[in-house]
C-alpha cells in the first residue's frame, strides 16, 4: 500500500527541485486536486476549501462571476472546464505551505486559480 504523508513539505520540495515534472492531473469529487511528479514519483493531493479564478491582466475581457453563484463556485467550474479542455496547459506556479495556498495557471486561457488548501497529502507510488 502507498504511504500517505500529511504535509505540504514534500510538494514544496518536489516543486522547487523539479517544477517542470509536476503536472496537474485531475480533480476528484471531494474538492481535491491531484498533481503528479514524474521525477520523484509522488502523487500530491491538494484538498481545497476555496478557489478563486482570476483572468490574466493582459486579457481584454475581464471575468464577471454570475450573480447566482459565488466566486468560489465559479472558480471551481472554470478550473474543471480547463481540466477537461486542456489539462496539459495547467501548471503549479506558486505555493505556500505556511499560508496553505497554491496558484495554478492555465497557459491556454491564461487564467490563474488561487486555491486555499485545507490539506496537502503526498502519496508515494
Amino acid at each position: 500500500m502507498a504511504e500517505i504523508i500529511r504535509s505540504g513539505a514534500f510538494l514544496q520540495q518536489c516543486w522547487s527541485v523539479h517544477p517542470l515534472c509536476v503536472e496537474v492531473k485531475r480533480m476528484v469529487e471531494n474538492r481535491t486536486l491531484i498533481l503528479s511528479c514524474s521525477s520523484c514519483r509522488f502523487v500530491h493531493h491538494l484538498a481545497f476549501s476555496a478557489i478563486v479564478a482570476k483572468a490574466s491582466v493582459g486579457l481584454s475581457d475581464p471575468d464577471h462571476p454570475s450573480k447566482a453563484r459565488s466566486r468560489g463556485e465559479e472558480g471551481l467550474i472554470q478550473l474543471t472546464g480547463c481540466l477537461e479542455a486542456h489539462a496539459p496547459a495547467l501548471s503549479l506556479r506558486e505555493m505556500d505551505v505556511f499560508e496553505d495556498r497554491a496558484l495554478i495557471r492555465c497557459a491556454d486561457c491564461r487564467r490563474h486559480y488561487a486555491l486555499t488548501v485545507s490539506a496537502f497529502e503526498p502519496h508515494q507510488r
